[in-house]
């Protein structure tokens, strides 16, 4: 099939343009981090002034204490310039994350939009940009002081006291190497069964939310209480399992971490090293400084797990940037006529997987073409290439004897319309969901075209009619949805239409008066429609029955009924049940 995507851009090609505004961040942060020290170090020097032996020295004092207020004033400045310039930085990502997500989601083949639930693009553009949030308005900054400060003062201990150093590392030393055990396969399966047991739970909760309605009407209570009964024991016993397996390393990490552990473990090697010499005042940098060190590690376990959420969600967005538009012709090619060919088209959506496999069809000008056949055979997929939603494999489909590929795509869509079972409408009036082709009809033409789709009388009854807004005062149901679609395509008047089960919601009454109104407007236009109902079936000029991506059957209906092959039984079927049906 054809590529879809270039080489996917890495997420620091993402954030590369704003490389200068990170290393802002991160200037601030470390000049704030480093004059958070200096308090401390006051608070030393201040213990060994007046610790000394002898009338402790005011003007040192007064110096001393100068210096550290100095330090706390100069670490409250730029870490809170560092937060702000991290916080300026961060709408700038978001804001260009989501234009360049619009921009690039306004030109991907509407095939790629088509196959993606509307929830999942919603997503994208809404959690994951704003999932980047917390790496780059915190995490730099957080991470940078996280491991300056331990660093600085780490150095300074050492030139203090290393032996004292190394045992004031011991906490640190016990956390990190407790780590693997985490990471054993044991507690990955652990952890892997827990998530699984969580979806199955989710699953239920939602399947048994969902179908109250019908456990109750069919009096299949005790079951559905089972499965969902099955499925929290389920989660209970895998949470119970990962709890026990994890619950001694976490315990003991933070039990390495915690202040009270750090502090005896300074003050047991402290005791052994003034009784080795060291002047006691030279406990404190020790006291105060030895807890800091173990902040790495616990920011390992927070901003790490920022940095991998944001992440996954950054390469979310690098996958849907890095789709390709449908290729535009260097020098567009008008159709001559409104005749479509499908030639040789050969079509999969995966590599090793065919949809369509050689299918050849004429559509003519002024004729309704019918597609049929049983789920799965194709359908959707033809009446999808005409659009050009996606380009054939091998083949061509052709309009006025020109390839699609030659055919810019504003000339293309003004030829082409479509309507689907599935209808989007915007937030905006009815009046402009029914304009949006032709932004500049008149009010006349536009209600002339919602009655030709039998959905005037409906818009009438809305609170402002046609200047009813879709979502905020205009609530349609599937099929009034799909009137209003139909409306669309009329006003459009395109000489080629396209049809995927365009009255699937519509009641027998109004899918009548469409296909009337359809036949009335028809003219020169070529028509191609997925078709179930007989009676549109019946109006076609044409029935093509496909089965496995092929053409089996081409011709009239009664040609077709006539050699009581495929098309017939399908026929017999499906009358059958239309007829049972009408007699309910």
């Amino acid at each position: 099939m054809p590529t879809t995507t270039t080489a996917q851009p890495g997420v620091r090609r993402l954030l590369r343009p704003y490389a200068g505004g990170f290393a802002a961040v991160v200037i601030l942060q470390v000049i704030g981090a480093v004059a958070g020290l200096v308090p401390l170090l006051a608070v030393v020097e201040l213990g060994r002034t007046l610790l000394a032996p002898g009338p402790a020295d005011h003007g040192h004092v007064r110096d001393v204490v100068i210096a550290g207020a100095a330090g706390l004033f100069v670490r409250l400045l730029f870490t809170a310039a560092s937060s702000g310039v991290g916080h300026l930085l961060d709408g700038h990502v978001q804001l260009s994350l989501r234009r360049q997500l619009a921009a690039s989601l306004g030109r991907v083949p509407i095939g790629w939009l088509s196959r993606r639930r509307g929830g999942e693009l919603a997503k994208l553009v809404g959690e994951d940009v704003s999932a980047v949030h917390p790496v780059i308005a915190h995490t730099p900054g957080e991470l940078v002081s996280a491991f300056v400060v331990p660093l600085v003062s780490l150095v300074y201990l050492v030139t203090v006291d290393w032996r004292l150093t190394l045992i004031t590392l011991i906490p640190v030393l016990l956390a990190v190497a407790l780590v693997p055990l985490m990471m054993t396969p044991v507690r990955l399966r652990e952890q892997k069964e827990f998530d699984a047991a969580m979806g199955r739970i989710s699953a239920s909760v939602v399947e048994f939310v969902q179908g109250i309605a019908v456990v109750k009407a069919f009096g299949g209570a005790d079951r559905a209480h089972r499965e969902f009964r099955t499925a929290v024991d389920d989660f209970t016993r895998s949470f119970y399992a990962m709890v026990r397996g994890l619950s001694g390393v976490a315990a003991g990490m933070q039990v390495a971490l915690s202040p009270p552990f750090v502090l005896l473990a300074v003050l047991i090697g402290g005791a052994y090293r003034v009784s080795g010499g060291l002047a006691p005042a030279d406990l404190l940098p020790f006291l105060l400084l030895g807890l800091g060190l173990t902040a790495p590690v616990a920011a390992l376990g927070h901003g790490f797990d920022d940095l991998q959420a944001a992440r996954r969600a950054l390469g979310r967005i690098r996958d849907v940037l890095a789709v390709q538009a449908l290729p535009e012709p260097a020098q567009p090619v008008a159709p001559r006529g409104n005749r479509v060919e499908l030639r040789e088209v050969r079509f999969g959506y995966e590599a090793d997987r065919e949809v369509l496999r050689g299918v050849d069809l004429v559509l003519e000008p002024g004729t309704v073409t019918a597609v049929v056949g049983p789920s799965g055979s194709g359908k959707s997929t033809l009446v999808q290439l005409l659009p050009r939603f996606f380009d054939p494999d091998h083949g061509a489909v052709l309009l006025g004897g020109v390839d699609l590929r030659e055919v810019g795509s504003r000339e293309l869509y003004r030829r082409v319309s479509f309507v689907f079972q599935d209808v989007r409408l915007l937030r905006a009036s009815v009046a402009d969901n029914i304009a949006l082709a032709v932004p500049h009809a008149d009010h006349d033409d536009v209600v002339r075209a919602a009655r030709l789709a039998n959905i005037h009388d409906r818009i009438l009854e809305l609170p402002r009619g046609y200047d009813s807004v879709i979502g905020e005062d205009a609530r349609l149901s599937g099929g009034e949805a799909q009137r209003i679609s139909i409306a669309r395509a009329l006003l459009a008047d395109a000489p080629v239409l396209v049809l995927d089960e365009a009255t699937a919601f519509a009641d027998p009454r109004t899918e009548a008066t469409v296909r009337e109104a359809l036949a009335l407007t028809r003219g020169e236009r070529t028509t191609l429609v997925i078709a179930h109902r007989m009676e549109t079936i019946a109006d076609a000029d044409t029935v093509v029955m496909l089965r496995d991506g092929q053409i089996v059957e081409h011709g009239t209906p009664a040609e077709l009924l006539a050699l009581k092959g495929e098309f017939a039984a399908f026929w017999q079927l499906h009358a059958g049940v239309t007829e049972g049906e009408e007699t309910r």
